[in-house]
């Protein structure tokens, strides 16, 4: 039997407690301009998933123990066996009904032990206008898989387009391999001088003690039990801000992600009051360069810990976040839930065990897209399907413009969207004001606009 990543084996146990759902879904939408040969794009899918084990694999379970089960590529269904060969039906729409045809696609519930971990569909909206709607579960992807997944993929659709198979190199490892791997390079935790052991270690001593869950400007009552259902705000921050923040981290030794945590952490402050902030971040976790071009499922969870008393200035709290971060990322092989079983917080269905906010700074690489005799435009980051994951979910990508869009995913059953778009403004508010002056005590930083301190006054004048 082929063990489940620890990654895997997390969504394994979220799907087994909660059901299927479309949460951790990984939508990507290909916009194409031009003449498309549908047969040919329809061959290169079929291409990729035979080379991409994982996209060819199922869960299994014996005596309760999860395991993957790669299936045979080729196969088209049929006697109860599970289709490997992808489907692509074209499904005609409205240009202006596009948006919505995607949502409803990427909505979709993976059954993890009944069909492949993937999904395709193209939507023609006019003779030479399609977008490819791919939808993966996490299980399968991260949004690192993006490149190695296209650049297959455009390679594949040119020889199919010349009426040949792609002549590639196989492929040094498959996901298999790497879940082998990574439980025999980290060891049993029972074992005191394991990998493993050792990373737990640390995490239990940076967690301890640590209070939940984080106070926030809850709109409504926490519910016993924590729903899904989301949502999503934008916000931006501009090339000039944008270039501020990177001058300030190439200054201190640090990355952009470690200067937008940091301000992260100082809004959630005055938000909420506490001194003692985690925030919640991936790691990307291909730790070997064979990885490289592999689709699969690396990313980890780590918990940054920010503690804010005694009023540090900014400059103070950007060394305490690299140093924690630096630390952190000696320590990354860790799994998450066992990082939580070791800690043994008190668990409550509520909220997210650790920390209820999420941020991820998603400098992905750009993936290459080179479709012979096709103009194609890639949505990825922006694709939501109305679920959250954590209470926030903060997500900043750089654009095109020199600039960065911010995503907050938020849950509705906590917060109006009104409150959420506030937290998104001062957000940036802080941001400025912070990279403007990074000496000043993060507690006597202004999160109100002039225009909001100005308004405020004025009612409580009237109400005097």
């Amino acid at each position: 039997m082929i063990p489940l990543s620890y990654a895997q084996r997390r969504l394994w146990f979220l799907d087994r407690f909660e059901g299927a759902s479309a949460t951790y879904n990984v939508p990507l939408a290909l916009h194409l301009s031009g003449d498309l040969d549908v047969p040919a794009l329809t061959a290169a899918l079929g291409d990729v998933v035979d080379r991409h084990e994982v996209l060819r694999t199922v869960l299994s379970e014996r005596d309760g123990v999860p395991f993957q089960r790669v299936l045979p590529a080729g196969r088209t269904g049929g006697a109860g066996a599970v289709r490997t060969v992808p489907d692509l039906p074209v499904v005609p729409v409205e240009p202006d009904e596009v948006d919505d045809t995607v949502q409803e696609l990427i909505s979709y519930a993976f059954d993890l032990y009944a069909e492949i971990p993937v999904r395709a569909h193209l939507l023609r909206s006019a003779p030479r206008e399609h977008v490819l709607v791919l939808l993966f579960h996490h299980i399968a992807a991260d949004g690192e898989s993006a490149v190695p997944l296209l650049k297959d993929l455009s390679e594949a659709y040119a020889a199919r387009l010349a009426g040949r198979a792609p002549d590639w190199e196989e492929l040094p490892v498959q996901y298999s391999d790497y879940t082998l791997w990574q439980r025999e390079m980290l060891g049993d935790e029972t074992d005191p001088d394991s990998e493993l052991n050792s990373q737990l270690a640390y995490w239990q001593e940076q967690l301890a003690d640590l209070r939940q869950p984080l106070n926030l400007p809850l709109d409504r009552v926490r519910p016993p039990v924590a729903g899904h259902a989301g949502d999503h705000v934008e916000f931006r921050i501009e090339p000039e801000l944008r270039a501020a923040v990177e001058r300030m981290a190439q200054e201190r030794g640090m990355t952009v992600s470690m200067v937008l945590q940091s301000v992260l952490a100082v809004l959630l402050h005055h938000l909420g009051g506490d001194e003692d902030i985690p925030i919640g971040s991936p790691i990307a976790g291909r730790v070997d360069e064979d990885l490289a071009g592999l689709i699969g499922f690396f990313v980890n969870t780590w918990v940054l810990r920010v503690r804010l008393a005694g009023d540090p200035t900014f400059d103070g709290l950007l060394e305490q976040v690299k140093d924690r971060a630096l630390q952190a990322y000696e320590n990354q092989d860790a799994p998450f839930d066992m990082l939580v079983d070791r800690l043994s917080p008190e668990r409550s269905t509520a909220y997210n065990p650790l920390f209820q906010v999420f941020f991820a700074w998603q400098n992905i690489s750009t993936p290459e897209i080179d479709l012979p005799g096709l103009e194609a435009r890639l949505d990825f980051e922006q694709l939501g399907n109305d679920t959250a994951k954590f209470d926030l979910e903060f997500n900043i990508a750089p654009d095109g413009s020199g600039g960065a869009r911010g995503t907050i995913e938020y849950a509705t059953d906590l917060f109006d969207r009104t409150t959420v778009q506030s937290i998104g403004e001062r957000y940036v508010t802080v941001l400025r004001k912070l990279v403007a002056d990074p000496s000043v005590p993060v507690g006597r930083v202004e999160v109100l606009e002039p225009a909001e301190r100005a308004l405020l006054l004025e009612e409580y004048n009237a109400t005097a």
